[in-house]
């Protein structure tokens, strides 16, 4: 049976847990979700995020008559 637990480690006792339970060479796993490719919405594409860059850039080089 797999248990699924939910530990906050900004506390000290599950700090604590967690590091007790990494001795284990068996029966435990530790599931990162940063590793998911679960991203957020917000996030923008590296061609969206220069293209974004450019036209901020470009727009405050012709406010400053640079452009």
């Amino acid at each position: 049976m797999i248990y699924t637990v939910h530990l906050d480690d900004n506390y000290v006792d599950a700090r604590n847990l967690l590091e007790k339970m990494s001795l284990c060479k068996q029966g435990v796993y530790f599931e990162n979700p940063l590793n998911r490719d679960i991203t957020s919405s917000e996030y923008l594409t590296v061609e969206q995020f220069r293209r974004e860059a450019k036209q901020s850039l470009t727009k405050i080089m012709n406010e400053h008559g640079i452009y």
